[in-house]
């Protein structure tokens, strides 16, 4: 029973809830000008913050994606028995690049380094990660873990140390978390949007633009590469056969020369020559068959590109995002408000307890 009252005693109504809130409201009032104070001093810093900090710089390329159709590959099926190819799938679209894979593909280690990597003849010269790593002061802020003065991103990064393959798999952690956005406006359609956000104007648009042409010579390189790979190998077939025929015509031509006036009763003679005859004809057939189709394979690879076409690509001067001084001023004064509230509650809940442990 003694405890059972002892809950009960320990039990808030609701009147001394509001109680309690009017003590509070009551405090807070008496404590106006500190929290006044702290409005003024919070207000001028988010002043101070929007004079100080960076505008950030976003540059942006949009393009189309383009989709194979499969088309105009009925003629290529009929050379697999010739120079025996699979052509079955060659017309069909790679699904490496259907859908967000391409959009994954820009977010890519390989993709952002590599960019990262290619000279700015544009800037300086130089490769994107020594200007990335200067104008944001990682030689500085990294100099406790890394040496930036021996590491050298001129070289074949087939050449780079560990420590070198650190420090461009953490630049591109940063650019793909925070500074890059790859996104299809509209889901329906095939547009997609790179868009690339730095404090540094001119870095933004050179990495925006390396960024796509990087992807696009990728992209284009993969797509047709079962096409271009069959036009190599048909090209290679066709220059065969046009040789074995040329090889014929000339042996045809020679037999027929040392023997200019045959004699119409001697048959076995010219058994030869007329061997020769189904040779050059044979080759000629299978010739005039391989440049047929050939012609069809290129028909199909000139039809595979290109494969982005841009819409729009970044132009100086870049879309600014700054932080403007009545912004900065309201929430410098809201953060500094809530601040000087949450010290004066804790304070007293101190002075409290205190109280409460003399006692």
């Amino acid at each position: 029973m003694a405890d059972q009252q002892h809950i009960i005693d320990d039990k808030i109504t609701f009147g001394e809830l509001v109680q309690r809130g009017r003590d509070w409201l009551k405090f807070f009032k008496s404590k106006g000008r500190f929290l006044l104070i702290a409005l003024v001093i919070g207000g001028i810093l988010g002043l101070l913050a929007s004079w100080l900090k960076k505008p950030k710089y976003t540059a942006e390329t949009t393009f189309v994606l383009e989709e194979s159709d499969g088309g105009g590959m009925g003629g290529l099926s009929g050379l697999a028995s010739l120079a025996g190819i699979n052509l079955g799938s060659l017309g069909s679209s790679s699904g490496l690049f259907q859908g967000d894979n391409i959009m994954e593909l820009y977010r890519s280690d390989h993709m952002l380094i590599k960019t990262l990597l290619t000279p700015a003849g544009d800037i300086d010269g130089q490769p994107l990660v020594e200007r990335y790593i200067r104008f944001h002061e990682l030689d500085h802020k990294w100099a406790d873990k890394v040496d930036f003065e021996q590491l050298d991103f001129t070289v074949d990064r087939e050449h780079f140390t560990v420590q070198q393959d650190s420090v461009m798999k953490a630049i591109a952690k940063i650019i793909r978390e925070q500074e890059l956005n790859v996104s299809k406006p509209d889901r329906k359609l095939s547009i997609i949007k790179v868009t690339q956000t730095s404090k540094d104007e001119l870095f933004a648009k050179a990495y925006n633009d390396k960024l796509v042409e990087n992807v696009n010579e990728f992209y284009f390189e993969t797509k047709t590469k079962k096409t271009a790979e069959n036009v190599a190998i048909l090209q290679n077939q066709a220059d065969s056969l046009r040789r074995v025929l040329d090889e014929g015509l000339l042996e045809l031509a020679g037999m027929r020369d040392d023997r200019p006036n045959p004699n119409p009763l001697m048959q076995r003679a010219s058994v030869e020559e007329k061997s020769k005859q189904v040779d050059v004809q044979v080759a000629s057939s299978a010739y005039t068959e391989i440049v047929k189709n050939l012609e069809i394979a290129k028909i199909n690879h000139r039809n595979s590109s290109p494969l982005i076409q841009i819409i729009d690509k970044p132009r100086f001067p870049l879309t600014e995002t700054k932080l403007k001084w009545y912004i900065g001023i309201f929430l410098g004064g809201i953060v500094a408000f809530f601040i000087a509230l949450l010290y004066l509650y804790i304070s007293r809940l101190y002075q409290a307890n205190i109280k409460e442990s003399k006692d």
